[in-house]
């Protein structure tokens, strides 16, 4: 296993992600009694020493005060000396006549302590729709709180009553009285806002977002593209035409300084959302992302076993020589290659290769042109500057079908595969592509036309469950 993932239930959003007690933390929303999210809406937890060796500890906060009691929503971590604490969205729904965007929800942010990851404090109500910006609708949720030149800042996600996205700032000394400072947003782009995180990659701002309702084209979103347009593609190749959109909803970030610009997707695949960012200690900036997505048209076989969707592998965040972001596995990562049981097998242009599950597959190469195919699967090419990710069976894809990308030449390829999913590393991670794919055996045959690289066999991470 090389992603997070539970026993049981329904797994989305990572929350609570932080560095604390000489161990990492992972919480994620999570319902237990569920594969399809029904029931309680949870926080489960997961711990590691190394991001290698987790230990999943159960369900550790629970929809069971008047403030949370339709769920316990997302939200995030902060570490202050000794003391962990965790901040989140507190959903409650109202009996009536209600459309429950303008009437009938409360969006409470919450706090509570730890002291080891596990044992909760008592709940603490920070702040009720009274203390929103009275444009905002009853949706204002996923806190991301941070410390800043000695005060404490935090972010909210927002819709307003006129259906715009934003996001909201608020300011405290002392981690429990909180002020609205100011908002956030640029014109005509989408309804709601989720997910909020900023982020500082050496003294560059970005904020990341996940915008709900904005329009996609054949290439995914790009807002304030044109200047970065150097593969000279058309207006109409451009278009954000609604029947071209790749995924139902986005994941990105803006670059930030004093306005809002450049909003990039995280990712280009079929499956990704609400990614939330920390700190390691070492300083290095991680992201760790929901391997799935609301509402899709497709779907995972897993259910029918009671257990559904898994997170990203850790990646490392560092910038991109245009001042973008680039993401790539975490270091740690590359201790999983088997190499005194399994060397690297290298695979030419043209000649098939079996390859076990997990693998690491990576090509070093400089391409303007070739295909990857895994038999009887799916497809990988880059041709005229894109590239594409085509699954050309159903029962592998279950519903996913062709997402694309605008690359450019190829410099670096990289794909680390398990037996349900893919993420995909393209030029050090300029860009990514994750998805879930459900091959029948734990063999892939894979053959390529024009590129030629390593295959890696991966030992999976250990993993022990207390619950």
């Amino acid at each position: 296993m090389l992603h997070l993932e539970p026993k049981s239930g329904w797994l989305n959003d990572p929350n609570g992600l932080c560095f604390f007690g000489g161990k990492y933390h992972v919480y994620f929303q999570y319902a237990p009694e569920s594969a399809y999210g029904a029931g309680g809406k949870c926080w489960g937890h997961w711990e590691s020493p190394d991001l290698l060796n987790w230990r999943f500890t159960g369900t550790v906060l629970r929809p069971d005060c008047p403030d949370d009691r339709n769920g316990v929503y997302s939200g995030c971590g902060f570490v202050k000396g000794d003391t962990l604490n965790l901040f989140y969205t507190g959903n409650v729904k109202e009996e009536g006549e209600h459309d429950y965007i303008t009437s009938g929800r409360g969006a409470n942010v919450i706090r509570v302590t730890t002291r080891d990851g596990v044992t909760m404090s008592e709940k603490q109500t920070l702040l009720r729709n009274a203390d929103y910006p009275e444009y905002c609708s009853c949706h204002v949720r996923d806190p991301k709180v941070w410390e800043e030149n000695g005060v404490y800042r935090m972010v909210l996600g927002a819709r307003t009553l006129d259906d715009k996205g934003c996001v909201l700032f608020y300011r405290s000394d002392d981690l429990v009285k909180w002020s609205f400072d100011y908002e956030l947003s640029v014109p005509d782009f989408g309804y709601m806002w989720e997910c909020p995180d900023v982020i500082d990659i050496d003294g560059h701002r970005f904020l990341g977002v996940c915008p709900q309702g904005i329009p996609h084209g054949k290439y995914g979103y790009m807002w304030e593209i044109s200047e970065r347009n150097t593969l000279g593609l058309s207006p109409q190749e451009l278009s954000y035409g609604e029947t071209e959109h790749q995924n139902v909803y986005s994941a990105g970030y803006f670059r930030y300084d004093d306005t809002l610009h450049d909003f990039e997707e995280w990712d280009y695949g079929f499956d990704f959302y609400a990614p939330q960012t920390f700190t390691a200690p070492d300083g290095r900036i991680l992201l760790i992302g929901w391997m799935g997505i609301g509402d899709i048209p497709y779907t995972n076989p897993t259910a029918e076993l009671g257990w559904q969707h898994c997170l990203t592998f850790p990646r490392c965040l560092t910038l991109r020589g245009d001042g973008g972001i680039c993401q790539r596995p975490v270091n740690e990562f590359f201790s999983l290659e088997d190499t005194d049981k399994y060397p690297p097998v290298e695979f030419d242009d043209g000649e098939p290769l079996t390859a076990e599950l997990p693998c690491y597959i990576v090509s070093p190469s400089n391409l303007a042109k070739f295909r990857l195919i895994f038999e009887d699967m799916l497809e990988m090419s880059l041709e005229n500057g894109v590239f594409t990710l085509l699954f050309t069976n159903n029962e592998v894809g279950r519903g996913r079908g062709i997402r694309r990308v605008i690359l450019g030449e190829l410099t670096y390829f990289e794909l680390i595969a398990d037996k349900s999913s893919l993420e995909i590393y393209l030029n050090g991670g300029e860009k990514v592509m994750s998805t879930r794919f459900y091959p029948p055996d734990t063999a892939v045959k894979i053959r390529g036309e024009g590129i030629g690289g390593s295959v890696y066999r991966l030992k999976g991470m250990e993993m022990i469950c207390d619950e």
